[in-house]
């Protein structure tokens, strides 16, 4: 990979980082702090929604976003053609 594609590549990885980490931050210190009490006058699975994303709402989201980041990144790696191959990957 020339420094070009390089340089690309860690542009578009940190800018996923970034939109990802946004969301998570939104989440868990908007929804689970700042709008808590707006959010509690909803209810979600018979609990208040501003204590659901403070307690399980926040921690889900953020497996989600993991998952999201290992999808786009498979994707990415396999554009800039650094992905791993089925060979590659070491079974015990």
């Amino acid at each position: 990979m020339d420094d070009n594609a390089r340089r690309d590549y860690w542009r578009r990885n940190l800018r996923l980082m970034a939109v990802l980490l946004t969301i998570w931050a939104l989440v868990s210190y908007g929804a689970g702090i700042v709008f808590v009490d707006a959010l509690n006058s909803l209810t979600f699975i018979g609990f208040p929604l501003g204590f659901w994303f403070a307690q399980q709402g926040s921690i889900i989201v953020f497996v989600v976003l993991i998952a999201v980041y290992v999808w786009r990144m498979d994707k990415l790696d396999d554009e800039f053609g650094v992905g791993e191959t089925e060979s590659e990957v070491h079974h015990p």
